[in-house]
């Protein structure tokens, strides 16, 4: 499962940075930093879902971690490779689902002016900015964890394990034979 992990990981960040990567290259041969609304909100919404789902990849691939050190016995059980498969495509989908939501909304919005934003790369404020539409809930729908439907999930993988060592009992600190003691509980 690592490596299904570790696969998309790769695959994940080779896309994030695709998605900025030609317009700056774009914006230094040429010298025009200057951003069109919708190629703006193309590139946001990209941007934006590969940023998600690395989270998402980021916490599957930490309880992975998490059950193959504390729970060895039971890690085949756990997270065999085709559940592995459903979270890492559950993450991909979630990932551009959610912000899917957002872009929505910003492509309801009315833009005046030169319909150009300054910059190589879009972020949420300058849209805002640049919209003549009443944006008046711009905080609340700004792209967060409750915005992936997929997110509660990554989020409890993400502070189970610190739950675990706050509320776990104190660990002894002298055993009678230290080896094997000392290795089961210096990884957990």
């Amino acid at each position: 499962p690592m490596y299904l992990l570790l696969g998309n990981f790769s695959c994940l960040e080779t896309c994030y940075t695709s998605a900025i990567l030609p317009r700056m290259l774009d914006s230094v041969l040429t010298g025009d930093k200057a951003i069109s609304v919708s190629v703006c909100i193309t590139q946001l919404y990209f941007f934006g879902s590969l940023a998600t789902t690395e989270c998402s990849l980021l916490s599957l691939m930490s309880y992975d971690r998490y059950l193959a050190i504390c729970k060895p016995l039971h890690y085949a059980a756990l997270m065999n490779g085709k559940f592995c498969f459903q979270l890492v495509v559950g993450s991909w989908i979630g990932g551009f689902m959610s912000v899917a939501i957002l872009i929505f909304m910003l492509s309801q919005l009315t833009f005046c002016g030169p319909n150009e934003i300054d910059h190589f790369f879009c972020d949420l404020s300058p849209i805002m900015k640049m919209s003549c539409s009443d944006t008046h809930w711009d905080g609340r729908f700004q792209p967060g964890p409750y915005m992936h439907p997929f997110s509660t999930f990554p989020s409890g993988l993400y502070w189970h394990p610190l739950w675990f060592h706050i509320g776990s009992p104190p660990i002894p600190e002298k055993f009678p034979n230290p080896t094997p003691g000392q290795k089961a509980f210096s990884t957990c």
